[in-house]
């Protein structure tokens, strides 16, 4: 049987990864959010923890797109003196790529939805989002932060995220039309949202 993808894009404080998490375990495959951050990393000799915050917070790049490439090789990195966050991003798509065509798996982020574009023929695309005072009530139980603390961290972190997104893409992060599934978490909680992309991820 030829691997399924399952990519996740999410809305900070949505609850993104404990749903990847626990997609992945019902359907019994991989799940890869950190431990491909630190694949990329050995692979570009880059920091784990930089490789994060790119996500975050786009550096200067290429004046052109190459994430829909066939950059697969480390070779690449050391060919031409591109820009540190670019040299991040070619890493991850060569990382999400090969994992994609040896295994089914959950992938979190990163832009893996649009990475497999045309390089994966099973593959479903989630965005998972949630009300802002939802996530708000989330992000400050989780982080022990005021509210203000809270709403001003989601801010932050979704704009470097549709940042990040448009920057390696040229499109939107969050349309609809890029998405398979797009889910409300707060609609049915994490159960309900297991249930319907595992439904979905069996029927691909």
């Amino acid at each position: 049987m030829q691997a399924f993808v399952i990519t996740i894009s999410r809305q900070y404080g949505s609850g993104g990864r404990a749903i990847g998490e626990a997609v992945a375990n019902r359907l019994g495959i991989s799940y890869y959010d950190k431990v491909l951050l630190q694949l990329a990393a050995e692979r570009s000799g880059l920091s784990p923890e930089f490789m994060e915050s790119t996500e975050e917070r786009p550096t200067p790049s290429l004046l052109f797109n190459l994430s829909a490439t066939t950059v697969t090789g480390s070779s690449f990195f050391y060919q031409y003196d591109i820009p540190v966050g670019d040299k991040a991003h070619f890493a991850q798509t060569a990382v999400i790529r090969e994992l994609a065509a040896k295994e089914s798996c959950v992938i979190v982020g990163r832009c893996a939805d649009y990475v497999l574009t045309g390089h994966h023929d099973r593959c479903l695309r989630v965005f998972l989002h949630a009300p802002l005072e939802t996530r708000i009530a989330q992000v400050a139980a989780r982080r022990g932060l005021s509210e203000k603390e809270a709403k001003d961290r989601i801010h932050r972190i979704d704009k470097g995220r549709s940042n990040y997104y448009r920057h390696y893409t040229g499109t939107t992060w969050g349309d609809t039309s890029s998405y398979d599934l797009a889910l409300n978490t707060a609609a049915t909680g994490v159960a309900g949202i297991v249930d319907t992309i595992v439904a979905m991820a069996k029927a691909i």
